[in-house]
């Protein structure tokens, strides 16, 4: 992808940048997520939404490095898609830990919770 194309997808809005996720997605088949050194996963939080904690991911590697920008600290890692539906969803779930999808550099995201995210990703990979 070149560097025109990951800037014009960044720009889009959450809402667009959502379907591009999911399109991506259900293409690559992996999810990808920041980690530090110590292999932690970047957890944020979202005070203007009601002090929410969420994991934040993206359709693909460039993607999540973009974020991360000169943030040494983190790292992009793939999940494979069936782990992610299977193992993460349901637990983030359980820990009361939200989606945030493609997270822009301006600090747009989508947030949503993780059995919409799975109804989605399996509608999408339905289609297939």
């Amino acid at each position: 992808m070149s560097k025109e194309e990951l800037q014009a997808i960044l720009e889009l809005s959450t809402e667009d940048r959502y379907e591009v996720f999911l399109d991506l997605v259900g293409d690559e088949r992996e999810v990808w997520i920041l980690i530090n050194p110590e292999q932690h996963f970047l957890k944020l939080h979202a005070e203007e939404q009601g002090d929410i904690e969420y994991l934040p991911v993206w359709p693909a590697a460039e993607f999540a490095a973009a974020y991360a920008g000169d943030d040494s600290d983190l790292a992009p890692k793939s999940i494979a898609l069936p782990q992610f539906l299977k193992k993460w969803l349901s637990g983030l779930e359980r820990d009361g830990i939200e989606i945030g999808v493609f997270p822009g550099p301006d600090g747009s995201v989508w947030i949503t919770e993780p059995k919409d995210l799975e109804q989605d990703l399996r509608d999408e990979l339905s289609r297939f």
